[in-house]
């Protein structure tokens, strides 16, 4: 087993694809959407509990974390270092990988079950509309524009430190969870 660096290149994650543990820390609904091949879905706001099968699972090879774009993945490479098992990030994540042409997995979906939207599609629909209601509400009542001004005040506060306080709320959501008995299967598929 070679130490991972910090991150790695689309380019260079396919290269090693066959020596490294791949670890998607989005919600379940991005990940069916399209993932890298292989890759076992531990959404982020379950780090906690899934550390004993991930420490395990470092053990035997690599780590590499993705997620849409790399901020999660970064969030959960941090985490991971905490508690002393080191991890590669995916550079750009599977936007990274789908522009550089590399294949994705997809998860068959249940007939007529609906596909859940990127998170980044979550929050900008959250985000609008909360501008929208505070807006048109404010019409009626000013101080309702308040809303509207905590919503920028937020999507601005999210860009400059390149987190997003309202992801981690839509995260909680029913159809952003995994059901415990896919995520009991991937913490015992990483374990072993």
């Amino acid at each position: 087993m070679t130490a991972a660096p910090p991150e790695l290149t689309a380019d260079q994650a396919r290269s090693r694809l066959h020596e490294l543990t791949v670890v998607d820390v989005r919600t379940p609904g991005e990940f069916a959407s399209g993932h890298l091949p292989g890759a076992h879905n531990v959404p982020l706001d379950h780090l906690p509990r899934a550390l004993p099968a991930l420490r395990a699972a470092a053990d035997r090879r690599d780590l590499l974390l993705v997620c849409a774009s790399g901020a999660r993945s970064a969030t959960a490479r941090a985490t991971l270092a905490e508690h002393g098992v080191s991890a590669a990030t995916l550079a750009g994540g599977t936007v990274a990988w789908t522009r550089d042409g590399h294949d994705v997995d997809r998860a068959e979906r249940p007939e007529g079950a609906r596909a859940t939207w990127a998170m980044e599609r979550q929050v900008r629909l959250a985000a609008g509309s909360l501008v929208l209601v505070g807006l048109a509400a404010g019409r009626r009542w000013p101080r309702a524009r308040v809303l509207s001004g905590a919503i920028a005040s937020g999507l601005v506060f999210a860009a400059v430190t390149d987190t997003c306080g309202m992801a981690r709320v839509l995260s909680r959501l029913p159809h952003n969870q995994p059901r415990g008995t896919d995520l009991e299967a991937t913490l015992a598929a990483l374990g072993d």
